[in-house]
């Protein structure tokens, strides 16, 4: 008996932890989008603790915690007497996944759209060279599979745009490159996020399923300048369809 009683009581524990990391990211969540969307300047002091905490109606222990998040992805930091200050966005961890989904709850700057792109066409288009030289038959078919998936789900879908992910890793992973690969996880946030946003309003406005077989095709038949070519248009196609998704400025 107590040692089902030991378990229950793990169980709620580990519940309780759960709720708690929620309630914590559900905070810096909050603060973190107010923060890059421009809510709060650099510089800007935020409310105290005891304040902040009563006006998002959280434990002060739980407030504390979403600071530290924001402070470990660079968006803020503490000191004594001074409270908690909005730092300057060169310190921002822009490459956080997080940090990114912050910026797409409301609207990117065109500039901002503009340097993930750049990002990814210096990245990606050697990384698609590096695959035709290294990938192996398993990252061939796993990138094959992503496509079909792309094709079959469109990338107006969930499961259509996580394939899309999973084809733009394998082929960081297949570069061979351990310290390429580690920015996996923001290329491929910047790749959900700028596919959210180009079809918040309307649908895509050309099928990108060709280009992306052109990318396969290269890395496939190991040709790493044809690869290199074909991502560099895919990428490029990419931030046009963005540009068009920006409505006019009055």
């Amino acid at each position: 008996m107590r040692k089902k009683k030991d378990k229950a009581g793990d169980g709620e524990f580990a519940r309780d932890g759960l709720a708690n990391s929620r309630i914590h990211g559900s905070i810096a969540r909050t603060l973190g989008v107010a923060i890059v969307s421009g809510q709060y300047a650099p510089g800007d002091i935020l409310n105290n603790e005891i304040d902040s905490s009563e006006q998002l109606h959280v434990s002060r222990s739980a407030y504390r915690e979403a600071i530290r998040i924001l402070a470990a992805k660079g968006l803020v930091e503490s000191r004594p007497k001074t409270g908690t200050r909005v730092t300057e966005r060169n310190r921002w961890s822009l490459l956080d996944p997080e940090v990114l989904a912050w910026f797409f709850e409301s609207e990117p700057s065109e500039e901002f759209l503009k340097g993930l792109y750049e990002l990814r066409m210096i990245v990606e288009p050697a990384a698609a060279a590096l695959a035709a030289e290294r990938r192996n038959d398993s990252q061939l078919e796993r990138m094959r599979k992503a496509l079909i998936q792309m094709e079959s789900q469109t990338l107006a879908t969930d499961a259509g745009q996580a394939a899309d992910r999973d084809f733009h890793d394998t082929v960081l992973e297949a570069t061979g490159n351990a310290p390429l690969f580690t920015l996996s996880s923001s290329i491929g946030a910047a790749v959900r996020w700028t596919t959210i946003f180009k079809q918040r309003k309307r649908e895509l406005p050309r099928d990108p399923m060709p280009d992306h077989w052109k990318v396969f095709d290269a890395i496939a038949a190991a040709r790493p300048d044809q690869a290199r070519q074909a991502m560099e248009k895919l990428v490029g196609l990419a931030l046009e369809d963005t540009r068009a998704a920006i409505e006019p400025k009055d």
